[in-house]
């Protein structure tokens, strides 16, 4: 087996050769047939997250160790499985829910796996799929891809999981009848915009810098796509809005984004923050109250809702997001292309089929 692995924060990936493992008890190894790469991990390459005011969230802190196979958007198909493991179809094709639990707490037990303090999801606390294999701990984690390529079905298990779970804190009526404004037009935002389309909202109006990243906007199904320097930013959000920003997806999560988002905002307003990019922000307490206003993190997304993204996905509901191919032994230049803002779309790593 061939991974690339993190054996240092701030170090480049080593290639690292072993055996292949094989699956006990209800275990599934899985070829992996692509693996996206996500913003988070050039924050856990680096082995912090920026608090703000100079403080670091380490990832130690967190429970990372090292060595790690980063890489939690996998998509592949069954090799063989555990004597345990039911209803495993070896060639299957399977996107693997990566945002495991302890199993074993009250938040595990609700379904909420995600949010388990004691998590320990693939590719951040546990071996990841920068592989050409990875065992999965039990097939329940495993959801049929259909039709689907691999590489458009594996960003469903972060990206796409994380914006399904993020729109789905907004207001319906919000949703059904207000555009939604959407900070970034990277990975997360080209899903957001495609989600919010496919979930009958009027359209997404997206605020970015970068050119291409905002005709990437658009061609996904933008209503506008605006330049974040814009001198009358403001201005021409809300004139977009109808003259009212309703809901705000911040998938960037900076001091600026998540300030201008709050400012923005109607009363009664929400902003939903997934982006991880760092800062801190200070917020007039009264506003809070005498808008009305929300102002909510989402954390990726549980089992079940990713099993309904799948379902709209395989149904073709879901639009495709620019992919950018590239062999396994590229994750390193992919991981740096992404932090230098290269990437349009989603980098997907392709391991040499053996």
């Amino acid at each position: 087996m061939i991974s690339y692995d993190l054996t240092a924060f701030g170090a480049p990936l080593e290639r690292n050769e072993r055996p292949t493992p094989q699956p006990q008890g209800s275990e599934v190894l899985v070829r992996i047939l692509a693996a996206g790469v996500c913003h988070s991990d050039i924050h856990i390459r680096h082995g912090y997250y920026d608090m703000g005011n100079g403080k670091r969230l380490n990832m130690g802190e967190r429970g990372a160790t090292l060595p790690l196979t980063m890489g939690h958007e996998m998509a592949g198909e069954i090799v063989s499985a555990g004597p345990d493991a039911q209803g495993v179809q070896v060639g299957q094709r399977v996107v693997v829910y990566p945002w495991l639990g302890c199993g074993r707490c009250k938040v595990c037990a609700r379904g909420q796996e995600n949010l388990c303090i004691a998590g320990k999801a693939m590719g951040v606390f546990a071996p990841g799929g920068y592989s050409d294999h990875i065992i999965v701990p039990h097939a329940r984690y495993l959801i049929d891809i259909g039709d689907m390529a691999p590489e458009q079905a594996a960003p469903c298990a972060c990206s796409g999981l994380t914006m399904y779970s993020a729109i789905g804190k907004i207001d319906p009526a919000v949703l059904k009848d207000e555009h939604v404004v959407v900070f970034g037009a990277g990975g997360l935002g080209l899903m957001a915009v495609g989600l919010l389309k496919a979930l009958g909202n009027p359209g997404a109006i997206v605020i970015e810098p970068d050119a291409a990243k905002r005709a990437a906007a658009l061609k996904a199904g933008a209503a506008h796509a605006i330049d974040s320097a814009a001198p009358d930013l403001m201005k021409l959000v809300k004139a977009a809005a109808g003259g009212a920003v309703w809901a705000a997806l911040d998938c960037v999560g900076t001091e600026q984004t998540v300030g201008t988002a709050i400012a923005m905002l109607t009363k009664g307003g929400q902003l939903v923050q997934v982006g991880l990019f760092g800062g801190k922000i200070e917020i007039a307490t009264p506003s809070m109250p005498m808008k009305a206003l929300s102002y909510q993190g989402s954390y990726v997304g549980n089992l079940g809702q990713l099993q309904a993204l799948m379902d709209l996905a395989k149904a073709g509901k879901v639009p495709a997001i620019p992919i950018d191919a590239r062999p396994l032994d590229q994750a390193e230049a992919a991981l740096q292309d992404l932090e230098a803002g290269k990437v349009v779309g989603r980098v997907m790593l392709q391991p040499a089929r053996s």
